[in-house]
């Protein structure tokens, strides 16, 4: 019961142990494999689009597959990320995320502009 309590507050501690493990599969890649990718989780956890646990966790776990495979194939950091490091984790993300909180807001900004623009037919609402 006290379990239950806890995740209640805390988040699933499964999810918790699942984490861990993959955090620690990233500190185990050899250099530069695992400066990439902690210096990718961390702008994974401050991009902020995943809120669903599970689907995080799952995230994190593909990624460190992606630099292990990396690191076994000898890839370059380039060949895997390409010129652009912040493109390469914002659509890495994308592909884990279907809805996110500020899609709403967009949709009311391009309504917005529409109307305003005169391109829906609609007054404008502000």
């Amino acid at each position: 019961m006290a379990a239950k309590w806890i995740e209640a507050l805390t988040g699933s501690i499964e999810q918790k142990k699942h984490y861990k493990l993959h955090m620690a599969r990233i500190e185990a890649l050899p250099e530069p494999y695992r400066s990439a990718a902690k210096a990718f989780n961390r702008y994974f956890m401050y991009y902020g689009s995943v809120s669903d646990g599970e689907l995080l966790i799952t995230m994190i776990g593909d990624h460190a597959d992606l630099w292990e495979r990396a690191a076994v194939d000898g890839t370059p950091v380039r060949d895997v990320v390409g010129t652009d490091p912040v493109e390469f984790a914002e659509e890495f993300v994308r592909a884990y995320t279907d809805k996110e909180w500020l899609d709403k807001e967009r949709d009311r900004l391009t309504k917005s502009i529409d109307a305003a623009a005169g391109e829906s037919g609609q007054e404008p609402k502000i």
